[in-house]
């Protein structure tokens, strides 16, 4: 999933995001807005993780998404 497309199913993944990362706030995940250094820069200030895990985190998220929306034909 590349960034455009995350941006435009944000609302949608919203909710995965809040199952994947509990800490986040409804107001870190509206900053984020699909940005993927906004939405790393919440995880890692939230979980105290280097930036580096943080980008893997959110890395491994956003591969994981885009194969359950193929599956879901989204």
């Amino acid at each position: 999933m590349n960034e455009d497309t995350m941006k435009g199913q944000w609302k949608q993944l919203v909710g995965e995001a809040k199952r994947q990362w509990g800490k986040l706030t409804d107001d870190d995940l509206l900053r984020a807005e699909g940005d993927v250094e906004k939405l790393a820069g919440s995880v890692q200030e939230r979980y105290g993780v280097t930036r580096d895990e943080a980008h893997a985190q959110v890395k491994t998220w956003r591969e994981n998404a885009s194969k359950a929306a193929d599956r879901a034909g989204l």
